[in-house]
């Protein structure tokens, strides 16, 4: 494998950071500036309190979903090519969700955004690792990290502010220049890696997305159907279970399997895992509950909304930067 432009090239790699970093920025803040409209998109499109969250889930599935093969993707068509396709997707579904007339329409548009924009992290990552030295990779990652909590640092106020001022729909409309943007720079400065030919376990995909669809499903609607009351639920649940069975038995068994699980033997990865597992369940939850919250019961508007949400991130960052 050829080596990264940026490597021995301190102004190319600043550059590749600055091209990568705008297009994770655009889709962290559209993770973080859309709950603080909810409320809002929730009356102009109709839509109960339990309905409008599905903007929210549509968006955590579809990514929770196209995030594990972005490495497959990757190697199979080009970093670069997979690079570009994402921001151009998500930044016309941006605009699609912008000008959508029901709550239908929104979740289809959130679920395409969703699909799109979850590579954009991994890949991200992987071309900054690439394009540092091996003794800056600290460095590189810190970078990354930082810059991903600009999201929920300005993404609740910048959603207020734009909601207020003028309507939710340009929580969406802002994606347009910073996808242009990011495409222009990713264009420019980030060469293409080289192709591989790994087969890709279709089967172990199918039964890692059925899990994960599943269980997502029977976490969002448990609360308005009584939980394992409901047949729904039920059958949801014993979908989530059984696929996440069969997905470990087929990962032992099969040659090539999706997600080689041996990576979990490094204890620092899996211990990694959990504490963003953990910390991705309470961001996330409290992020969609917290704004209607505030708006519906307390009264706040919703720039100050933004505001009070702001800090979790400057909270998050300075945390970061300690560890």
């Amino acid at each position: 494998m050829s080596e990264a432009p940026g490597l021995h090239n301190p102004v190319r790699r600043a550059w590749i950071t600055f091209a990568v970093m705008t297009a994770t920025l655009m889709q962290v803040i559209d993770t973080t500036i859309v709950n603080v409209a909810l409320p809002h998109m929730q009356g102009a499109l109709s839509a109960t309190t339990e309905q409008i969250s599905w903007v929210l889930t549509s968006y955590i599935v579809a990514a929770a979903v196209m995030t594990p093969p972005t490495g497959w993707l990757a190697g199979r068509f080009g970093r670069k090519r997979l690079f570009l396709v994402a921001v151009t997707v998500f930044t016309i579904t941006s605009i699609l969700c912008g000008v959508a007339q029901s709550l239908e329409q929104m979740v289809v548009y959130r679920l395409l955004q969703g699909l799109s924009g979850a590579v954009l992290v991994p890949l991200s990552q992987a071309t900054l690792l690439d394009n540092y030295p091996k003794e800056q990779h600290g460095l590189a990652m810190a970078l990354f990290g930082i810059g991903l909590m600009v999201g929920p640092i300005v993404g609740p106020s910048l959603g207020g502010w734009l909601t207020e001022t003028y309507n939710w729909r340009w929580v969406f409309f802002i994606n347009l220049p910073i996808g242009i943007t990011a495409f222009v720079l990713v264009t420019v400065f980030l060469a293409e890696t080289e192709l591989g030919k790994r087969r890709f376990d279709a089967f172990g995909f199918a039964l890692l997305s059925l899990s994960v669809g599943a269980m997502q499903m029977m976490l969002d609607r448990g609360q308005q159907l009584d939980w394992f009351g409901s047949a729904e639920i039920v059958l949801e649940c014993a979908a989530a279970v059984l696929g996440i069975y069969l997905f470990v038995a087929h990962s032992f068994t099969h040659s090539q399997p999706f997600i080689d699980l041996g990576i979990f033997r490094d204890t620092n990865f899996a211990a990694g895992c959990i504490f963003m597992g953990l910390i991705g369940s309470i961001l996330l939850a409290t992020l969609a509950l917290f704004p209607p919250f505030m708006q519906n019961l307390l009264g706040y508007p919703v720039l100050t909304t933004g505001l009070v949400l702001a800090p979790r991130g400057a909270g998050t960052m300075l945390g970061m930067m300690i560890v």
